[in-house]
């Protein structure tokens, strides 16, 4: 027998890595200066590939998002603004797909690279505010936030401005410590990408001035260029897209008026209610499991962790963390209130930007004691939960479409649509198909599925996209089609025989079959419109 097996107990332990040796190590990486960028860089990948391949697998019974559909058809074009939205999602979404191939996993590659920037963005602003050890912290809790996993799978303005939004807090916390011209350029560039993102940025650039008004410091800040450097900065950097809008007659205001504006406060309360639930649900999850990360009881019997110290605490900046904690309380209170003021009908889904800050808000307590341990057991509760529900993906598909009742709009089979309507202009016309008309959530993913990317055309909206016109419809052909199951199909086929003369009429049915098991079917009513010469 070998003399190793007869070494004391301690000495074969010390040949062993411990749990505690390896916390010692990923604790040593997150706060050396020289390496903690590349930790904090390589677990936003890895976070992005694995949760990539994991939503590939579970969305595999259905088609992409009709907002990511969008967003890609938005791209085929770079303008300055798309009826509903402004351009810079569209733009994100046209040189991606130049790069990768219009494909349903590139699309969840591209929502995952969005919030891996925005880790890693968060992380700067964490390092303005605390030591290095509470900032790798917060990446790991916003990881495990569902809005930058399981609710982050579709790209879409709301998604992207996981990106612009921080740039602008951390824009404004470089402005606020340096109060110089240049400081103020970047900031009033990160308020422009913000609002180029989507309009609803406006409650965190004004989240960021209340915050600079309530401030101990604020004379500083607002004596020095650096604001005002931002504001004029800010303007002629969106003077482009304000001739845009009045170009279109402020369509993107009409479409955001018309959609969400309720007729009474009665009305929004109910929404509003629902915004605030939701996206408290959300946030337990990354707080709860950190709580527990930070006080588990120690598994060699020791006494529990503390959670609290005394005095100051060194790892802390109490005047950036003043500006975190106002600023997340502003955009935490102020939209639900001014939903509920001005009659507004609140999405949920609103919430997706706003709470990024929660997490670094909390770690920033100054009496809150993050040990050694506390970092591996985050990241090792972020890895397990990853590996179980990659594991457990390829499965869930199949349950869901073997469970779903007839009728499912997220099952719906658009893409069989598109590829055999592609066909059928070929065979008809031999040339390339260049047109689609219907409702935004037939259009988009048939020009996403088709391979030859027809451009979209809306039928009868206030806020058209820009990408082709009735005009340009007629001349090179189109085809309509109408969904059977919608509430808007007598307006799609009065528009359809309006406007498509000379018209092949069919009745088209497409269904989706996953490993055997039959998804909804659904009738499509079909208008092929020959090109004009």
């Amino acid at each position: 027998m070998p003399t190793a097996s007869f070494l004391p107990a301690t000495s074969r332990t010390r040949r062993k890595p411990s749990i505690r040796r390896v916390a010692a190590w990923l604790a040593a990486l997150a706060s050396d200066p020289k390496q903690s960028l590349s930790l904090v860089i390589g677990f936003a990948a890895a976070h992005a590939v694995l949760w990539t391949i994991i939503l590939s697998y579970l969305k595999t019974a259905q088609d992409i998002h009709s907002d990511v559909a969008e967003a890609y058809a938005w791209g085929q074009k770079f303008l300055w603004g798309y009826g509903k939205h402004p351009p810079l999602s569209g733009w994100v979404a046209g040189l991606w797909f130049r790069l990768f191939p219009v494909a349903d996993w590139a699309t969840y590659a591209l929502a995952m690279a969005t919030v891996g920037c925005g880790l890693v963005i968060c992380w700067f602003i964490a390092l303005r505010v605390v030591d290095r050890r509470r900032a790798f912290l917060t990446v790991v809790m916003l990881a495990i936030y569902p809005i930058f996993n399981f609710k982050g799978f579709k790209y879409n303005p709301d998604l992207l401005q996981l990106v612009t939004l921080p740039l602008v807090v951390l824009a404004y916390q470089h402005a606020f410590e340096k109060r110089s011209v240049r400081s103020g350029l970047w900031l009033g560039l990160a308020g422009a990408l913000a609002l180029l993102t989507k309009y609803w940025a406006l409650t965190m650039i004004g989240a960021v001035g209340i915050a600079a008004l309530l401030h101990p410091d604020r004379l500083l800040f607002l004596r020095s260029p650096a604001p005002w450097v931002a504001i004029v900065t800010m303007a002629i950097a969106m003077l482009p897209h304000l001739w845009w809008l009045k170009e279109v007659d402020f369509a993107a205001l009409t479409y955001a008026d018309d959609l969400y504006t309720t007729s009474s406060r009665a009305q929004s309360l109910q929404p509003m209610l629902n915004y605030i639930g939701h996206n408290i649900a959300l946030l337990m999850l990354p707080v709860a499991l950190a709580a527990l990360a930070l006080a588990w009881r120690n598994r060699w019997g020791g006494p529990l962790t503390r959670l609290w110290s005394h005095g100051a605490n060194p790892g802390v900046n109490p005047s950036q963390a003043l500006n975190i904690w106002i600023i997340q309380i502003v955009v935490a209170l102020g939209p639900p209130l001014g939903g509920l003021i001005f009659k507004i009908y609140m999405k949920t889904d609103w919430g997706i930007p706003l709470f990024f800050l929660t997490p670094l808000a909390l770690v920033a307590i100054p009496p809150l004691r993050v040990q050694k341990i506390a970092l591996f057991r985050i990241a090792a509760i972020w890895l397990v939960t990853a590996l179980v529900v990659l594991a457990a993906s390829p499965y869930i598909p199949v349950l869901e479409i073997s469970k779903i009742p007839g009728s499912a709009p997220n099952y719906i089979a658009r893409a069989e649509l598109a590829r055999e309507l592609t066909r059928a202009w070929h065979t008809r016309f031999l040339s390339r198909w260049a047109v689609v008309a219907g409702a935004t959530d037939i259009g988009d993913p048939t020009t996403f599925y088709s391979p030859d990317h027809p451009a979209p055309l809306e039928p009868d909206t206030p806020w058209p996209s820009g990408l082709t016109s009735l005009e340009e419809a007629r001349r090179l052909g189109f085809i309509g089609i109408c969904d059977e199951s919608d509430a808007r199909l007598p307006t799609c086929e009065a528009w359809m025989a309006a406007n498509g003369e000379h018209a092949e009429h069919i009745t088209m049915t497409t269904r989706r079959f996953l490993q055997g098991h039959p998804g909804p079917a659904n009738v499509w009513q079909v208008y092929v419109v020959p090109p004009a010469n």
